[in-house]
């Protein structure tokens, strides 16, 4: 499979679609305040951007006891679902990508873990919801990624059988989440990526420096 192939493209959105580390961190960062704890650097916590709240925390404070971990982790929220969307920007090369994707007739959306109270109206903010096929969150099906039921019921909401549909993602999970479904995955190198990730071992068709070369692969493909 090839991406000649490709009738569709799904993203990730934290850290594939939009640069979301400054709202999440910052949250993080008023929780922490709130706890009496020292605000950490942003450059420290951004990696963690992409695996959700508890990793933020965990980044942060590696051996929090489960009471403040919990703690932290809703003072997080709380935060994020009043200043969500105020930093955030699409990351360079994704608003030509996606005009591009518009002009061939190719749908395109959004598969991802956050839920679907931070999901929606962060795209309200970027002026994506009415751009967007599909907008499935973390609680939208029973299981999130890594298992293939947000990206089946992707794929059905595409109308686009799974391997026509090509996934950016930039975590391991993505991936593994693609791979199951039987789309074809690319990994988003411009993401959050830790040090310690290997994506050259990740069930991926290509790895992509940046929204660009997403665009000038398909560009290339057809």
């Amino acid at each position: 499979m090839s991406l000649a192939q490709v009738k569709g493209v799904l993203f990730d959105l934290d850290g594939t679609l939009a640069d979301t580390a400054p709202d999440l961190v910052q949250a993080l960062n008023l929780s922490l305040l709130d706890a009496g704890i020292e605000a950490k650097p942003f450059e420290s916590l951004r990696s963690a951007a992409s695996h959700g709240s508890f990793a933020l925390v965990d980044a942060a404070i590696p051996h929090a006891s489960d009471a403040l971990r919990q703690q932290l982790q809703q003072g997080l929220l709380a935060h994020y679902q009043r200043i969500n969307g105020d930093q955030c920007q699409l990351f360079t090369g994704i608003a030509a990508l996606l005009d591009w994707l518009d002009l061939q007739g190719l749908p395109f959306g959004v598969i991802t873990n956050k839920p679907a109270r931070f999901t929606r109206p962060l795209l309200q903010k970027l002026n994506l919801h009415r751009r967007m096929a599909v907008m499935i969150s973390g609680d939208s099906t029973r299981y999130a990624k890594p298992h293939s039921a947000p990206m089946l019921l992707g794929a059905q909401q595409l109308n686009c059988a799974p391997e026509h549909i090509l996934y950016l993602g930039d975590a391991e999970r993505d991936l593994l989440a693609a791979q199951a479904a039987a789309m074809l995955g690319g990994v988003a190198l411009w993401g959050y990526l830790h040090e310690e990730d290997n994506p050259q071992n990740w069930p991926a068709l290509a790895q992509f420096a940046s929204p660009l070369a997403v665009l000038d692969a398909l560009i290339a493909a057809r």
